[in-house]
């Protein structure tokens, strides 16, 4: 074959996390990882050669498909940690008077790269978020993810009613500028739009018609909302749509319910509602710190025969971290009476996060042809991880292990389409940066 024609590669050795499904996990040891330089895609996964030098040499670490956080709020970054006497007086008094600041564009942008570093810094490589009435915060989001190369899903928030003077929208202005950002950045390179009510009672009924009719309009963009998170806020939704039979069905009467739909908390669903989610292929995206934090409730695992998968919901969650994440998860099943395995638990924060928002042809999962975001972990940067991890006698032992000491500190580099991404203030440095 002419060389001139060969692509040129980049190798990554480790060992490799395979996640098959929420029941089957298992690390392959040993395995190099070949990327394609120009494409930013996996090319192969085989076994080393004798003697063989590569690029990244991380024999002894974990390498695992990057985390994809399916509820996140960008805007909400600096109210992490704010103490509130539940869901309600938490936007009242900490939310809405910070998201009013995201009409200055150069506050935006400041936000999203301290945002996006610390998503990367947690081995977060794909993220649902949510950004504030402004378009000018949707701006600032896609430009950061865009000059990261970040597989990205984002959306202008809609709210009309119940909002604020900084953050009320014009209600037909607020769907024209949702129509003229999906045409502007649904697609582009590796960015997804998502059509984003901010919750049932924030939008009036032309909001959420519009904003059906814009989904019937633009099939494969996605749509993302909160639903049956607070008994507050159901009571609420309840006297604002009578007529409706669930929180859930008001989104549903508005054609909102369908495949690439995201559904945020889920907590108080009822028998019907998790058989409309099922039906109409949508997700539940559950968010067990925020749940914990705002003493919202605990999301019933045992009965979710519908999508599921686990997010942050920063800032009422408390931890970019996806292993935090997966341990409140676990914590909040076991008070239930359930067991979710290792295996279910990073499934549900990565490749099965991808497959449920149809996007696992490109992410999740560490094999060829898919696109080289992955993280590798380091389980000896903490002592008694090292410790925990060499004693462990399963796959799912050590996995385990990780979930329950692992956090930033375990991730030693995030990897997005083959290269180490550099976070903002290394920006300046191309010595973090593999050549392509």
């Amino acid at each position: 074959m002419n060389s001139e024609l060969s692509p040129r590669v980049t190798r990554w050795r480790g060992n490799l996390l395979r996640l098959n499904s929420a029941q089957d996990a298992r690390i392959e040891s040993d395995q190099v990882i070949e990327v394609d330089e120009q494409t930013g895609s996996i090319r192969l996964i085989r076994p080393p050669q004798p003697g063989e030098k590569v690029e990244h040499d991380h024999r002894g670490r974990l390498i695992a498909p990057g985390f994809i956080d399916t509820h996140v709020h960008f805007p909400q970054l600096d109210v992490i940690g704010s103490p509130a006497e539940g869901l309600l007086p938490w936007l009242e008094q900490h939310t809405f008077p910070t998201e009013t600041l995201f009409c200055d564009p150069g506050h935006a942008k400041a936000v999203a790269d301290v945002f996006i570093d610390e998503l990367l810094r947690h081995g977060v490589t794909t993220a649902a978020v949510y950004c504030t009435s402004h378009p000018a915060s949707v701006e600032a989001f896609m430009q950061a993810s865009l000059a990261r190369d970040l597989a990205m899903i984002a959306g202008k928030v809609l709210q009309d009613r119940h909002s604020p003077p900084g953050l009320h929208d014009d209600t037909e202005q607020s769907l024209r500028d949702t129509e003229a950002l999906i045409g502007r950045w649904h697609g582009k390179a590796r960015l997804h739009y998502a059509i984003t009510p901010r919750f049932a009672p924030t939008s009036t009924e032309r909001q959420l018609a519009g904003a059906g009719e814009i989904a019937r309009a633009f099939p494969d963009v996605f749509v993302q909302s909160h639903v049956a998170e607070n008994r507050q806020e159901i009571d609420w939704v309840r006297s604002l749509f009578p007529g409706d039979r669930s929180y859930l069905a008001v989104y549903e009467r508005f054609g909102l319910v369908r495949p690439r739909s995201i559904w945020g908390h889920c907590i108080y669903l009822d028998d019907r509602d998790r058989a409309l989610l099922k039906d109409h292929d949508a997700l539940a995206a559950v968010c067990p710190t925020s749940n914990l934090f705002l003493g919202s409730g605990l999301f019933n695992f045992s009965e979710a025969a519908h999508r599921w998968t686990l997010a942050s919901d920063i800032g009422g969650g408390s931890s970019f971290s996806p292993f935090r994440s997966m341990m409140a998860a676990y914590e909040i099943a076991r008070l239930g009476g359930h067991y979710l395995s290792p295996s279910t638990l990073w499934w549900h924060a990565s490749a099965g996060s991808a497959a449920a928002l149809g996007l696992d042809h490109r992410l999740g999962s560490i094999q060829a042809g898919n696109d080289a975001d992955f993280i590798v972990i380091d389980p000896a940067t903490k002592p008694l991880l090292a410790r925990r991890w060499a004693a462990a006698a399963s796959d799912q032992a050590r996995l385990f292990a990780l979930i329950v000491l692992g956090d930033d500190r375990t991730i030693r580099h995030t990897v997005v389409r083959g290269r180490i991404a550099p976070l903002s203030d290394q920006a300046a440095s191309s010595s973090s940066l593999s050549p392509r």
